[in-house]
């Protein structure tokens, strides 16, 4: 019997393949959860015109990417903190203060996207990734000054 797999089956397929499984299997486990549909003609059709859509959604989403990398990689964020003697900040900048600060920028990005690998904890330059859409990471400027 032959089945389109709806998402992802271990040791089965991944979504969108079609299939050959036992009739028990398919008839009384994979398409009652769910998980597959019979592979009949109007059915493959209507995967394979999802799985355009969805190409042409991802396609659109990495062009986003690269453009939005390309913004950042030219991007310097300027933050200014209370610092102490030998340049030694009051507390540190955290990923809040560099969203607030891309904000600035005209770049919304959520806080939880950034990745700053050592606490910034004095006044100078560092370089901070931000992870964007499908793994891709994106590296910019932060300049701490005194304020």
């Amino acid at each position: 019997m032959k089945v389109i797999l709806k998402e992802d089956v271990p040791h089965l397929g991944d979504s969108g393949e079609i299939v050959n499984v036992k009739p028990g299997y398919g008839r009384n486990y994979l398409v009652p959860q769910g998980l597959a549909d019979y592979a009949t003609p109007r059915n493959i059709k209507e995967m394979e015109h999802k799985l355009r859509v969805i190409k042409k959604q991802i396609d659109a989403a990495k062009a986003e990417v690269a453009e939005v990398k390309a913004r950042l990689s030219e991007t310097s964020v300027t933050i200014a903190k209370p610092s102490g003697d030998n340049d030694k900040l009051f507390g540190s900048v955290t990923a809040s203060d560099i969203e607030k600060a891309l904000a600035t920028e005209g770049i919304t990005m959520d806080k939880r996207r950034i990745i700053i690998e050592e606490p910034i904890k004095s006044l100078g330059d560092f370089v901070v990734k931000a992870k964007l859409f499908g793994g891709e990471l994106a590296e910019f400027k932060v300049w701490v000054v005194k304020q």
